[in-house]
């Protein structure tokens, strides 16, 4: 029998109530708008909904994922269980200075809700297109703050232990990684956020600043999944990248943007394919020109 249909078995006899869809395109799941099929995409809507899912789906291949803003989904789909924290999406405030959003929650959400509770610390966040899990994961940041500048602790799934609670040392933060990035089976559930009281209309500027900052060099207005390669220790990918004359640089619909050289885009009906042939072009390139070897920054998903 097929792992898709042990699946559906048994989400019908142990979570009825769970949303499940079949054969969903994952275009539709991810900021590339990029991706065939997933054979099931479920979206969980507690945590109580997702641990018991995780369990159930503990020996069935499958994925979690955000909103799908660092991923690339193959064109001829994913043959996987596909869970997506979409839908766990609150924001709760648990102490003074305290927010304990859900792994779905947008940061831009959460940056929203801080600003409104006059809590400062957290308008870095406001522009980064991810949910609360996958940047903890990563440890994203962006205009000089990251994710371990606020993180207390976080609520974590693990397939052995159960739900288990991390803080401190033990996440193992550094440049664009923690304990996450090599403990795969983990999956994020919440986080508290420490911040410090601030003004709102101060906050409010510094937002919108930022938010300015990022509209005029990063091409927003097309669909990607953020920076495509990793920061090269000692330098900048983007520059690389644009030093070598790739800026615009397209294969398929895939291209280069001309705004920004570390963000390949979809330009306009691009593939998986696309965008696969024009990062190997643009690491290619750079490393025969500087001896650089850039590392992707984009998860990619496939049969």
């Amino acid at each position: 029998m097929p792992w898709y249909e042990t699946f559906d078995t048994e989400q019908q006899r142990r979570l009825p109530a769970l949303k499940v869809l079949r054969e969903e395109p994952m275009a539709r799941h991810t900021t590339f708008r990029i991706g065939g099929p997933a054979r099931r995409l479920a979206l969980p809507a507690s945590e109580e909904e997702l641990t018991q899912l995780l369990e159930l789906a503990k020996d069935l291949p499958h994925t979690v994922i955000g909103n799908g803003s660092n991923l690339l989904a193959a064109d001829e789909g994913v043959d996987l269980l596909v869970i997506s924290t979409a839908a766990m999406d609150g924001v709760e405030q648990t102490g003074e200075t305290v927010l304990r959003p859900m792994a779905g929650a947008p940061l831009a959400r959460i940056a929203v809700r801080a600003r409104d509770l006059g809590l400062a610390g957290f308008a870095f966040a406001h522009g980064i297109p991810g949910t609360l899990g996958g940047a903890v994961v990563m440890n994203a940041g962006a205009y000089g703050g990251e994710m371990c500048q606020v993180v207390r602790r976080v609520g974590v799934w693990d397939p052995d232990r159960g739900v288990v609670t991390l803080e401190g040392p033990e996440l193992k933060f550094g440049y664009r990684r923690s304990v996450f990035s090599t403990w795969s089976e983990a999956v994020v559930l919440w986080a508290e956020l420490t911040l410090q009281p601030g003004d709102r209309e101060a906050i409010r500027g510094e937002m919108e600043e930022l938010g300015k900052r990022r509209r005029s060099k990063q091409p927003l207005e097309y669909p990607s999944a953020g920076s495509t390669f990793k920061r090269p220790e000692g330098h900048f990918a983007g520059t690389l990248i644009e030093q070598c004359g790739l800026k615009g640089f397209r294969i398929g619909g895939a291209q280069v943007s001309e705004k920004h050289a570390g963000f390949v885009i979809n330009a306009g009906g691009a593939t998986c394919a696309d965008v696969l042939a024009l990062m190997d072009h643009v690491r290619k390139t750079v490393y025969e020109a500087t001896g650089v070897t850039l590392e992707p920054e984009v998860r990619l998903l496939g049969r």
